[in-house]
């Protein structure tokens, strides 16, 4: 079996810092690889890889600003067709722009559809519905006007996050710096429960940093830590005595929250989009309605057990059972393929 792996490019393979989607792609990518599986990696020419790594764009265009990302975007998903014959299986992580060039192509197309990030993008997905095959990461975020192969949830590397069974006492939010993720609820929600709060992320609207996030940030009670690497989301998580998620948006998946637990630490949630399925309400965390629960939750977070919040993690959204699901989802596509080229309807 040979796999074209089709990363987005904003940022490296794995990221550096932020970077969910390049993050999944490198743990999918790598795990293949140890199956025995050839995986042909298309990401930025500095992405690392035990697979072969095939680059046109040298440097994530989100880290050098003098790239056009449009003229970036076009020379690496073309990069990825024009070898489609050297393929059995495109496994597309870049949205919806690589669907348009699916019915170019033999190749059958994957496409890991890692949210709709607008309601506008679906007729891209409906228009290539009969020829293509879309996995969803939730049952939350599966649009009813298309087909799916499977919901397959997202996995994590969970050997690099430090299980501790006795944190410090802050609460900790890391995410993107946006309204959706409900940052200043976070806020809230620590000064009412009067609890010190963390916040690591990427500032992506600097209007609402400054506005609702920053006139609190102290160093003291509020502490602003920027990006987080890998080696700081460890220690912050595993540290933390909880995590909080008060999100405004139906979040597709939630890698964080994941992140979290695998560490001990039990989170605090907004029930909205996928959080109702990888969240077990008093158990690995809360999912509370607003802000007051939510301070109500803090105070409850002793009666959790870190061990099992850990467990959770191990038995449901290990990176392993995330490449196995995938394999799954391969053979099931080239056999119906196969089944195709002999006559037979998919």
């Amino acid at each position: 079996m040979k796999i074209a792996m089709l990363s987005p490019i904003a940022w490296r393979t794995p990221p550096r810092s932020y970077g969910p989607w390049e993050r999944v792609v490198s743990l999918i990518t790598e795990g293949l690889v140890e199956e025995g599986i050839e995986v042909t990696l298309f990401a930025t020419a500095d992405s690392i890889t035990k697979g072969k790594l095939q680059a046109v764009v040298p440097r994530p265009y989100e880290e050098d600003k003098d790239l056009d990302p449009k003229v970036c975007e076009c020379l690496h998903i073309s990069e990825v067709f024009e070898h489609a014959d050297e393929f059995d299986l495109i496994h597309n992580h870049f949205d919806f722009l690589p669907l348009t060039y699916a019915a170019l192509v033999k190749t059958p197309v994957l496409t890991t559809i890692h949210g709709f990030s607008d309601k506008k993008i679906l007729p891209v997905y409906q228009k290539y519905d009969d020829m293509c095959h879309y996995v969803s990461i939730s049952e939350a975020d599966r649009s009813p006007k298309i087909h799916y192969e499977a919901t397959v949830y997202h996995g994590i590397d969970i050997e690099n996050f430090t299980f501790n069974g006795k944190p410090n006492d802050y609460l900790l939010f890391l995410g993107r710096i946006h309204q959706d993720k409900g940052v200043k609820e976070a806020i809230d929600i620590a000064l009412q429960a009067g609890k010190k709060l963390i916040i690591a992320g990427i500032i992506q609207d600097e209007k609402y940093y400054e506005d609702k996030v920053a006139p609190y940030v102290d160093g003291q009670r509020i502490e602003y830590v920027g990006i987080a690497g890998p080696h700081e989301r460890d220690l912050l998580m595993r540290n933390a005595v909880g995590f909080l998620h008060p999100i405004y948006f139906n979040e597709p998946f939630g890698l964080s929250v994941v992140e979290a637990n695998a560490c001990g630490t039990p989170v605090i949630a907004f029930p909205k989009g996928s959080m109702k399925e990888i969240i077990k309400n008093g158990r690995n965390g809360f999912l509370v309605d607003g802000v007051a629960e939510a301070v109500h939750a803090v105070h409850r977070l002793s009666s959790l057990s870190r061990k099992t919040c850990r467990a959770e993690v191990e038995k449901r959204f290990s990176s392993e059972r995330m490449v196995k699901d995938y394999i799954r989802v391969y053979k099931k596509i080239l056999a119906g393929n196969e089944d195709d080229r002999m006559g037979g309807a998919r």
